[in-house]
């Protein structure tokens, strides 16, 4: 589905990616696991199109899209929650999720996504006149996420979902990220919380100081040598 071949990436002189090779088959659950600066998120800003590579190429089912402006990307299926939930907080929930179903495909199905969102999530459903801004950070995760699954993705881009989160509200994350899967959703997760991240992934790739240093299935990450004492602790 996504396949990203030799890509570099700068921000004036200072380096942040390099050569990376990264493949995304549909259906599946692929984590970029990495420290804070290792060049996660920019990763993603690539595939989205928010940034533009120095060299490389991004195909998304066979179509190169690295020179495509960010809306057409959208349009093509992939969606991007963010890092930070970046919600309207003086939106409603019901507003937010709305806001997140603006392309015709996605509007078509407005009501049937919405029907998902508030299963996957019930806490939404039940403050959906509630704005976003007065709540917890775990609910407003929550809405982010649903935001993203409005726009009626194919392939969907998480960029620290867990992030700032209490370990409960992490736990039920990745669950909730494990049903998307389920769904029928591709999803391309970046994450510093490595154990919970690759336990739930197809694959996983390590990306250090803007390179893949290792890649692998999940599991086989999380019994790597290097990942155990570099990541877990062990």
């Amino acid at each position: 589905m996504l396949k990203i071949e030799n890509l570099h990436f700068s921000y004036g002189d200072l380096k942040v990616l390099w050569d990376v090779n990264i493949e995304v088959q549909d259906g599946e659950i692929v984590t970029v696991v990495g420290a804070n600066g290792a060049g996660k998120s920019t990763l993603l800003k690539n595939i989205s199109r928010l940034v533009k590579p120095e060299s490389g190429s991004i195909t998304f089912n066979g179509i190169d899209i690295e020179k495509l402006p960010a809306h057409k990307v959208v349009e093509f299926g992939i969606v991007q929650v963010p890092e930070g939930r970046r919600i309207f907080p003086q939106m409603t929930v019901a507003e937010n999720l709305r806001m997140g179903s603006f392309i015709e495909r996605a509007r078509r199905k407005r009501a049937e996504n919405m029907k998902r969102v508030y299963s996957l999530f019930p806490r939404l459903k039940e403050r959906k006149k509630q704005l976003g801004g007065t709540m917890s950070g775990g609910e407003q995760q929550m809405l982010a996420i649903g935001r993203g699954l409005m726009a009626d993705p194919k392939l969907l881009l998480l960029d620290e979902p867990s992030l700032g989160l209490s370990p409960l509200l992490v736990k039920n994350i990745f669950e909730v990220i494990n049903e998307i899967r389920k769904q029928g959703v591709t999803i391309l997760l970046v994450e510093q919380n490595v154990y919970q991240s690759l336990r739930i992934a197809d694959r996983g790739y390590v990306l250090e100081t803007g390179r893949i240093v290792l890649k692998d299935h999940g599991e086989a990450l999380l019994n790597n040598e290097h990942v155990r004492k570099a990541y877990l602790g062990m």
